[in-house]
């Protein structure tokens, strides 16, 4: 059970992250502020659960492994917003 929610969170980050809202107090744990955790599902869900992770498991600090899992959540949630105005670039036709 306890691998389910990282599971999961590959493949649906915006849905565990409500579901840890409803369920458990870990948002308020690792963040001051309701700001950021909305301002995560609605731009960068991985980056704030990774970033929610390293801050419950490592005494409310980034650093070492879990400051790698964080920049590797942020370049998978950057890399998917540049990819899609790639694609809408080839869509455009060419005919001025």
């Amino acid at each position: 059970m306890p691998c389910l929610i990282p599971i999961l969170a590959i493949f649906f980050p915006r849905v565990v992250m409500a579901v840890i809202a409803i369920f458990t107090n870990w948002f308020s744990l690792a963040f001051n502020t309701i700001l950021w955790p909305v301002l995560g599902f609605l731009f960068m869900p991985y980056t704030t659960l990774a970033y929610m992770a390293a801050m419950l498991k490592n005494h409310h600090t980034v650093n070492g492994g879990w400051l790698v899992l964080v920049v590797v959540a942020a370049l998978v949630d950057l890399g998917g917003q540049g990819g899609s105005a790639r694609r809408r670039r080839r869509r455009r036709p060419l005919v001025p």
